[in-house]
């Protein structure tokens, strides 16, 4: 893992979208084609507002899969992932294709089913992920499955996980909170070549040094990165505060 701590949450966006861009680039020139997965979220806003304008990309090339979304949200809610990835990603560059999960499906789990199938023939170059409050990776809150092999899950949120989401606004309270949602699995994330991990603000600190400096295990879902050869870690001053070292920058 290669962790980098920028000064703050724009210059920590910049870094990681430069990274990824090279990532996407070199697939790119390799195969012809990229695949990508694209989370959401605070953390990811500076991140994806500079990959949108990295240049000398052909997005032509690159196809996108959705991360995770809520269970009973529409693609008009504030809140919703789907919204959130249309108007600040996909809309913006010209992409070959982009997998959403629907949050409304009538059939959750067979829409797992089906973007399951689908991204097992989209080996994925770059994933754009961040870390939740409670060290969640995608929406695999504690403990995390870190066994299963099946690429989407139906999941339950907990209680942290859902004030995070209140927290940041998404959501006038807690109770507005969905209390499930669809997440691709750790292991799909792992099967991922290069890592593009974004966690800036304080309120991640504590995440942070769990994920980073504590033992992997599903009670810090976001610790299993530690266990994947090709992770780039981006912080700012604030969410690395709390790591017993500095990292070299």
């Amino acid at each position: 893992m290669e962790i980098q701590v920028l000064e703050d949450a724009k210059s920590l966006g910049l870094a990681a979208a430069r990274q990824g861009a090279e990532a996407i680039r070199q697939a790119i020139a390799q195969r012809g084609s990229a695949n990508i997965i694209v989370a959401t979220g605070a953390s990811q806003f500076e991140t994806l507002a500079a990959l949108i304008v990295e240049p000398d990309i052909d997005w032509s090339r690159v196809t996108g899969f959705h991360l995770d979304e809520y269970l009973g949200i529409n693609d008009q809610h504030p809140a919703s992932f789907v919204r959130y990835l249309r108007e600040r990603f996909v809309q913006r560059v010209s992409l070959k294709q982009f997998y959403f999960v629907d949050g409304m499906s009538q059939s959750p789990r067979e829409m797992c089913d089906q973007l399951g199938a689908i991204i097992v023939d989209h080996p994925i170059d770059v994933a754009f992920v961040g870390i939740g409050e409670n060290g969640h990776l995608a929406f695999n809150d504690p403990p995390a499955d870190f066994e299963t092999e099946t690429p989407y899950l139906v999941v339950e949120l907990d209680e942290a996980c859902r004030q995070q989401q209140a927290g940041e606004g998404w959501f006038a309270s807690i109770d507005d909170v969905p209390k499930q949602a669809i997440s691709m699995s750790c292991r799909q994330i792992l099967k991922t070549k290069t890592i593009i991990c974004s966690v800036p603000d304080q309120r991640k600190a504590e995440a942070v040094r769990n994920s980073l400096q504590g033992s992997v295990s599903p009670d810090v879902p976001a610790s299993i990165l530690q266990t994947h050869g090709d992770t780039w870690m981006y912080l700012d001053n604030a969410s690395a505060s709390l790591l017993s070292s500095s990292p070299l920058s």
